[in-house]
């Protein structure tokens, strides 16, 4: 395991135009992973980073990709790309990376599933410096030849362990295919085993190795207890929860109890919204932007739309029903006591549930505190800030419409006029197609896998 402090961005030999668009965004240190690895990153070695959730893995990547660039992409042709899980973890990557990128003169754009195939079509041809992209929407612009990949001088994988987890990592593979094996990469993730280590072994090329910490919750920062509770009491001690002050994410195992719950919450006065993979994007992206808002206060989310939740102020993670998976538990747990913060995580147990979350904590190198819990105990209030909720019943939010997609072209975003951008570099450039011992490589775009002998 790596021992790094945190360090100034100045001192990592980021550029100056980066370093003063991080301080105007009120940034001066780096976190330990980003100072670990952004130096390696800078002069061209694959790296591999394994840290804990919220430990800043996206500026750690996002960084290099946009210090190393030179010129602009041509036509559905980028330059770096970023592949994440899902589609809530794409828009918060973007919207960290794009003030950077537009300090460089880059653009940074994502393409995910959910919304309009057509004006992503319309964005690629516009040319992306930096694309950030979940796997399976951009397998269909490579198959439908709406973006090509053989100029990707640098590839980044974010979350690469909730990759594998969700079942992505032949879509990742496939798209590494496209992309020229003498490009940098850079894998982030929470765990370096089993598919992820298969990954590495496959696409990486003698990386530097950075570890800041170990694959578990019980960090000094976050707190676990185990909420002993009767099943008739349970959704009394929910709302009391629910009713506190500060933002909550409540986890529940299906898209129908993330639904029901959240309507019974608002039933009795809570502020809170489902988010699950069942609702359509704008619903989604609408409800996260309530919850970053703090308009809705507890957000009741389901694992799979979960992964891709990074708020840094999330004070207190709620297992509703006691995930089965010890990594399920420790990616939920993750989205508190993030970026430094401290946060709690509490697991609801009924008596049936004790001995199955004791083997499960066990697993996850978890210890946490049990407590007996009623609606009104004042411990209860103690741990987590519960209190009575109004009462007072709330509409249910309304549901937006999605707009055809012909009508969205009139809010496409915009490039600056010609011959106020970045001058761009001419053709295919002679630095994407040479590999590593300066050789000319012959390439078309086609697949073509890392190595010779690597599995189809």
């Amino acid at each position: 395991m790596t021992a790094v402090d945190p360090a100034p961005f100045a001192d990592l030999g980021l550029p100056e135009r980066l370093v003063r668009a991080l301080h105007d965004g009120g940034l001066r240190e780096a976190f330990p992973i980003q100072a670990a690895t952004i130096p390696d990153a800078l002069t061209g070695r694959d790296v591999l980073g394994r840290g804990q959730t919220g430990s800043g893995k996206t500026l750690a990547f996002g960084l290099p990709l946009l210090a190393l660039q030179s010129g602009n992409a041509r036509p559905v042709r980028p330059r770096s790309l970023v592949l994440v899980p899902t589609r809530e973890l794409a828009t918060q990557v973007t919207d960290s990376l794009k003030p950077l990128a537009k300090a460089v003169g880059l653009y940074v754009r994502e393409v995910v599933g959910g919304t309009s195939f057509n004006r992503q079509v319309d964005t690629l041809r516009r040319g992306v410096d930096v694309l950030v992209a979940t796997p399976g929407r951009l397998n269909d612009h490579l198959r439908q030849g709406t973006c090509d990949l053989s100029e990707v001088e640098r590839t980044a994988l974010d979350e690469a362990d909730q990759m594998a987890d969700m079942g992505f990592l032949p879509q990742v593979r496939e798209i590494l295919d496209h992309v020229p094996s003498d490009g940098q990469r850079l894998l982030f993730s929470a765990t370096l085993d089993g598919d992820v280590d298969k990954l590495v072994e496959r696409y990486m090329t003698n990386p530097v190795v950075h570890s800041l910490a170990p694959p578990a919750a019980s960090v000094d920062s976050m707190e676990h207890h185990q909420f002993l509770v009767s099943a008739a009491e349970k959704q009394s001690v929910l709302a009391r929860i629910a009713a506190r002050e500060g933002r909550t994410i409540m986890f529940v195992r299906t898209k129908h109890h993330a639904d029901r719950l959240a309507k019974k919450l608002r039933a009795v006065g809570v502020e809170a919204g489902a988010l699950h993979g069942g609702k359509a994007q704008n619903a989604r992206t609408r409800i996260l932007d309530e919850f970053k808002s703090a308009s809705t206060s507890t957000l009741v989310a389901t694992n799979v739309a979960a992964r891709g939740i990074h708020i840094d102020d999330v004070s207190l993670v709620v297992h509703v029903e006691p995930p089965a998976d010890p990594k399920d538990y420790l990616h939920r747990a993750g989205r508190t006591a993030r970026a430094g913060s401290s946060g709690t995580v509490v697991t609801l147990v009924t008596d049936d549930q004790k001995q199955a979350f004791r083997a499960m904590t066990n697993q996850a190198g978890v210890k946490a505190i049990t407590t007996e819990v009623r609606p009104e105990d004042p411990e209860l209030a103690r741990l987590t800030g519960a209190r009575e909720p109004s009462g007072t019943p709330l509409a249910a939010p309304q549901r937006q419409q999605q707009k055809p997609a012909k009508s969205r072209g009139e809010h496409r975003p915009q490039r600056a006029p010609r011959g106020t951008e970045p001058p761009r570099r001419n053709g295919s450039g002679g630095g994407a197609n040479r590999n590593r011992r300066g050789a000319p490589s012959a390439r078309t775009g086609n697949a073509r896998p890392r190595r010779s002998n690597a599995p189809r």
